[in-house]
């Protein structure tokens, strides 16, 4: 099982510990690549779980690493662009996008339809709602719909047509979030894998609001 998480931010760092504790006990033959360029700072760490400053790939990946030893973890400290897509992303791989832009969504959807097989869990959040869409490819056809589909004009259009270089710090004052959030949209993620490694039929999308506890999946496919 090659699975890639691409964002250790808010998100992905409440992702991360849950999904590698389950793959240490079910499937440790896992080899898990965590992709991010940016670099975890003092004031990330009101939602974010860090022992050192530094990349938050490479420190996830060291933390991790000595915490589930019988997992294979790699670390790319590069955020994903048009050129390194296709040598990070590869046929059968299994997805988490957990990135806080458009423009980023939609270059890994876009990649997945020319593979094959694959699977691709996207998670974001506002402050207090947010969704989480799940798109499947299996023997070269769309099993859910991709990322950027005609419910979704904001990725298949992205206005932040930029790919990210800009720190965490930049990005969290332009758009502030919340832990709870970020749990509930990496816990939603987590629970749509592992319904898809059960063989259950998948939403294409489920959205989500930590006030109201709602939670609603919704099928077009």
């Amino acid at each position: 099982m090659n699975i890639k998480v691409i964002g250790l931010g808010g998100i992905g760092s409440c992702l991360v510990p849950l999904l590698a504790r389950f793959l240490n006990f079910n499937y440790s033959d896992a080899i898990v690549t965590l992709i991010d360029g940016d670099s975890f700072e003092e004031s990330n760490a009101e939602r974010q779980s860090f022992d050192r400053l530094g990349n938050k790939a490479e420190v996830t990946a060291e933390s991790l690493g000595q915490t589930f030893p019988k997992l294979c973890f790699r670390s790319v400290p590069e955020f994903v662009t048009n050129d390194n897509l296709p040598a990070l992303v590869y046929n059968e791989d299994i997805v988490f996008l957990c990135v806080d832009n458009h423009a980023s969504r939609k270059l890994v959807s876009d990649h997945g339809e020319n593979l094959a097989d694959v699977s691709i869990f996207s998670g974001g959040n506002e402050f207090t709602d947010g969704n989480v869409q799940i798109f499947i490819r299996k023997e070269g056809a769309n099993v859910t719909l991709p990322l950027a589909n005609e419910f979704h004009p904001e990725i298949g259009n992205a206005a932040d047509t930029h790919l990210p270089t800009a720190g965490c710090m930049q990005m969290q004052a332009a758009a502030p979030q919340q832990i709870f959030a970020n749990n509930t949209a990496a816990t939603i993620m987590l629970n749509a894998f592992y319904s898809h490694l059960q063989g259950k039929a998948m939403a294409d999308e489920v959205y989500f609001d930590v006030l109201t506890g709602s939670c609603r999946p919704v099928y077009r496919s």
